[in-house]
């Protein structure tokens, strides 16, 4: 309260205005003994409010549950949960104070007036929210995908209002602010259904090329967390060294991208040991002087 020495900035208007009112309802209470009554049913609509707001907000994300087995894609009705548990609070809050005898319409105006310097006031928080839903709309990502956002590696548990919930490949839980996620880059893996795999091997001098090819597209053309919609590809890239480098090139699902480098890599040593290509090394040699 003002006169009490507080100073609630762009919201002491609407504060002052609050007070004003509670003070004119409490007048009242004294002169109308069925004011107590008013007190009863407003206590009853709110504690009625903040359960159907709680049973609104489960109610859509049971929805979503049963919709996640169709398309896999939650992430509205996870964000529209969210909304319409604060619009059930918004219109429950309305009503106890009708109840109350409090005018609303003159809270609202002021709060209107108030509007510009609260929207400055909080243009951060905000400014997520607009993020949020132009996520919603573009879905650059959707939740169960695995996302780049800015340096910032893992899977989306979760769109809320205010920031994008990320499950690092760690098992951290990482929150990021909606206006970060939408204004940097976003690199979402899931998206295209096939994540390109790139093993390089030297062979040495010696080998002969052609057959050491003829291994690696076998061993590629054999894996079994190959895609059959992209052929696996190989070839020569560089006199390096102390070999040449040979590249091949697998695509894979995102889910199977490390247990089928790892098994591509483990094939392809056992596949050049039993047909005797080596794969070089440095190697260090000791000069001694007599």
């Amino acid at each position: 309260m003002a006169g009490n020495g507080f100073n609630l900035g762009p919201l002491q208007p609407f504060w002052d205005e609050v007070v004003r009112e509670a003070g004119i309802v409490w007048a009242k209470l004294g002169e109308h003994p069925d004011m107590m009554a008013n007190i009863g049913w407003a206590a009853a609509i709110l504690a009625i409010t903040l359960m159907l707001s709680g049973m609104a907000s489960d109610a859509v994300k049971r929805a979503s549950r049963r919709l996640v087995h169709k398309d896999g894609d939650r992430t509205l009705l996870e964000f529209f949960s969210q909304v319409v548990r604060w619009i059930v609070l918004a219109v429950g809050l309305v009503a106890v104070l009708n109840r109350l005898g409090v005018q609303t319409a003159s809270l609202l105006t002021v709060l209107g007036a108030a509007s510009l310097a609260i929207g400055l006031a909080l243009q951060g928080t905000l400014g997520n929210v607009a993020a949020g839903l132009m996520i919603l709309f573009n879905k650059p990502y959707r939740i169960g995908d695995t996302v780049y956002l800015g340096e910032i590696k893992g899977t989306v548990h979760r769109l809320g209002l205010f920031a994008t919930e990320i499950n690092t490949l760690d098992g951290v839980r990482v929150f990021v602010p909606n206006t970060k996620a939408f204004t940097n880059e976003i690199t979402n893996i899931t998206t295209n259904a096939a994540l390109r795999l790139e093993v390089l091997v030297d062979v040495a001098y010696d080998t002969d090329l052609r057959q050491a090819l003829d291994i690696l597209m076998d061993v590629a053309m054999k894996q079994p967390e190959r895609l059959s919609t992209h052929d696996p590809v190989v070839g020569l890239t560089e006199f390096a060294a102390s070999g040449i480098t040979a590249r091949v090139l697998l695509w894979v699902m995102p889910a199977h991208g490390i247990a089928a480098r790892t098994s591509l890599m483990i094939d392809i040593k056992n596949a050049f040991d039993a047909a005797g290509i080596e794969i070089p090394f440095p190697h260090q040699v000791e000069i001694s002087k007599a």
